[in-house]
């Protein structure tokens, strides 16, 4: 007796999440990817000002400091992300040149340093924040080893209601099981996923280890930028991968 289920053990679940792009994001949105399958970027939906999508924080020796991606807003205020143009190209440099001030005299500065330098070097090119924010998805992934494929929410046919559209877009990547932040739990209609046969799991963003970090207290919400400088190699070994917890009323 193996005791595999009759027919041959159970596939594995499919995982797909659904979130807005953000610059330089925090660990844990690097952790979600790293935990699913498949990572779209929901960027057809409105661009909100003073939030994550073009702005994050990195520690210094005086303080915390934002760091945020000059956008045209001006008549602009219904606009999506991805219609959302970067207002100038000189920021990438005055963000390069913080955060290497700020990471200099960590441990894995040069080697880090080595890969994501030539990338902010590429970014004054970039006419969209969406363009911006996944270059740099695609880069910190590299240098964290994951390689789950991301795609922009436009590239399938949704419905316009919100939870149809992240439902259409599971079942287009296949998806068993919807990965959502826990901030979706108070619209997403879950008994609609459940009927289609896809599992709604609220992602877990507790329990992150602490590692050694410069400039005062530790902080866990700031860029992933700082845990690449201080951890390096070991970066990913600090992400708990696949923190995600099954539905309630599943």
């Amino acid at each position: 007796m193996t005791g595999e289920a009759p027919g041959g053990p159970r596939p594995r679940p499919r995982r797909t999440a659904i979130v807005q792009s953000n610059y330089i994001p925090w660990k844990g949105y690097f952790d979600m990817i790293g935990g699913v399958d498949s990572f779209v970027l929901l960027d057809e939906v409105q661009f909100t000002r003073r939030d994550w999508r073009n702005r994050n924080r990195i520690k210094t020796a005086g303080g915390l400091r934002w760091l945020t991606v000059p956008v045209e807003t001006k008549g602009r205020y219904m606009q999506r992300i991805d219609e959302t143009r970067v207002a100038e190209g000189s920021w990438a440099g005055s963000h390069w040149s913080a955060i290497e001030q700020a990471y200099r005299g960590t441990p894995h500065f040069a080697e880090i340093a080595a890969e994501l330098g030539p990338v902010y070097a590429s970014l004054g090119e970039l006419e969209l924040l969406s363009e911006v924010n996944l270059a740099l998805l695609r880069a910190v992934c590299g240098l964290l080893g994951i390689d789950t494929p991301l795609s922009y929410s436009t590239e399938y046919e949704t419905g316009e209601d919100r939870s149809q559209r992240l439902l259409d877009i599971c079942l287009a990547t296949g998806a068993t099981q919807y990965v959502s932040g826990p901030a979706a739990s108070g619209y997403l209609d879950v008994g609609r996923f459940e009927r289609a046969g896809v599992a709604v799991e609220w992602f877990d963003y507790s329990g992150y280890p602490e590692y050694p970090q410069p400039h005062g207290p530790f902080e866990h919400g700031v860029s992933v930028v700082d845990l690449l400088f201080c951890a390096g190699p070991q970066a990913a070994d600090l992400l708990v991968r696949g923190g995600a917890a099954p539905n309630a009323g599943t």
